[in-house]
């Protein structure tokens, strides 16, 4: 992933170095375990950990200069390991094992590290929401649906709504941590055939992994279970930031971005603040479900195993994490100073509206009064029209309508905005979380 979007501490996760650095200790630890099988002396197990080599970033050259020669990346990975702890103890390096043994087991520990990250980086924006939904739970705009005025609804619940989703994700990244958190050590087709199941559990005990039956790979739906996950979380972020650059928009001007001092919104209009942020959200997301296709496509491999899932993963589980981490930073920033313009809200809502948001409760009065559905309908219908023709109060056109025989107090109860949001606070209900108050 290019550094723009690249978190230090996923890049970290992800690197050559803690990749091989995994990889060694799961050497060593089967090392360890085949002491208690009476394959390894312990004096020669303890060697190997003493004489553990320091892997950085002269260790990955060298592994890549040996790789130039094996053309084999974990082969070289064990040669340089050996040529480094030195004979005849480094011998026992890679006893009985095949490279997906190590490579695999290696793979599920970054990526349950990694979503530990993720997890937490989910759980932040949760809470940024939440906070943002008890803030603004009795704040008022109009509600739409397809693009249209609809009913009135509150900033609120926009936002306790995108935090129910966002604690969906949290859910849904906790079972997807829970099923890559496993590890194989079982031999060339997983029949433990030149390997005890002990050491497989020992190695899985001790990185906090659990041992599961496999072929010569862990299973792959696994792996497109975790990209599910991460690209669920960049939908809802588009979903949020679709939002924003909805309400953002000059014909609507109910939000928007933060603008620090010194930001730019145009190279050639001084007075553009874009939603770029939110743009940037959206058009992330895009990639994440991408790299959802290459993961599902990973499932299926040949027999026991090929490799053709190896050279997908070394592009897409980086890149899918350090996007995931960052669209979710970012975001949460974005929440928590997102700039909001009530007084624009109401203006639109009682103005811009004409008061057409309330002819639902115009129908339900006159279908209470006596009147049939249809009927009602008809006449509210043609009343909304009138009102939208002439840009005249909807209010008006009802009251001056012959069939509507409602009385001025049923008319204020009608047209009464308190009434329609006076069940708001059950949105905040929902949020049963434990999370920082405002």
């Amino acid at each position: 992933m290019i550094p723009r979007y690249s978190p230090g501490d996923i890049s970290e996760l992800f690197s050559d170095e803690h990749r091989f650095d995994t990889m060694l200790e799961v050497e060593l630890l089967a090392a360890e375990a085949l002491v208690a099988e009476g394959v390894i002396p312990a004096s020669d197990a303890a060697a190997l950990r003493s004489r553990r080599p320091v892997v950085d970033g002269a260790f990955v050259a060298d592994v890549a200069e040996r790789e130039a020669v094996t053309h084999h990346d974990t082969a070289a990975f064990v040669d340089t390991v050996q040529s480094r702890i030195g004979m005849p103890e480094g011998a026992w390096i890679h006893y009985g094992l095949t490279s997906s043994d190590v490579v695999d087991t290696a793979l599920c520990k970054v990526l349950s590290d990694a979503m530990d990250v993720i997890i937490r980086d989910i759980v932040a924006l949760r809470d940024a929401l939440t906070m943002r939904a008890k803030e603004t739970i009795d704040i008022p705009l109009a509600g739409r649906t397809h693009g249209m005025h609809a009913e009135p609804t509150t900033y609120g619940a926009k936002f306790a709504l995108f935090a129910l989703q966002a604690q969906r994700d949290v859910e849904r990244a906790q079972r997807a941590r829970h099923e890559i958190a496993v590890g194989k050590l079982s031999g060339a087709v997983g029949t433990y055939s030149n390997i005890s199941p002990s050491v497989e559990e020992y190695v899985c005990a001790k990185l906090g992994l659990r041992p599961v039956p496999a072929t010569q790979v862990i299973a792959r739906d696994r792996h497109a279970e975790v990209l599910y996950t991460l690209a669920a979380v960049g939908t809802t972020i588009e979903q949020i930031a679709l939002e924003i650059r909805h309400l953002a928009r000059t014909e609507v001007g109910e939000a928007e971005e933060f603008f620090s001092v010194g930001q730019k919104g145009s190279s050639a209009m001084p007075h553009k603040r874009n939603p770029v942020l939110s743009e940037r959200m959206c058009g992330l997301a895009r990639v994440l479900r991408g790299y959802l296709a290459s993961g599902l496509e990973d499932v299926a491999l040949w027999h026991e195993r090929d490799i053709s899932h190896s050279s997908v993963e070394r592009v897409i589980l980086p890149d899918a994490f350090a996007l995931t981490a960052y669209m979710l930073r970012t975001t949460t920033r974005l929440v928590s100073q997102l700039v909001l313009h009530p007084d624009r809200a109401r203006e639109n809502l009682e103005v811009h509206s004409l008061g057409l948001l309330y002819s639902q409760s115009v129908l339900l009065a006159l279908v209470d009064s006596g009147m049939s559905r249809d009927d009602a309908y008809r006449i509210v219908q043609s009343a909304a029209q009138t009102a939208m023709a002439t840009r005249t109060s909807f209010r008006q056109v009802i009251e001056n309508d012959a069939h509507v025989t409602l009385s001025a107090h049923e008319m204020d109860h009608v047209f009464d905005l308190n009434r329609m949001l006076a069940h708001q606070h059950r949105f905040l209900d929902a949020l049963t979380w434990d999370a920082p108050s405002t």
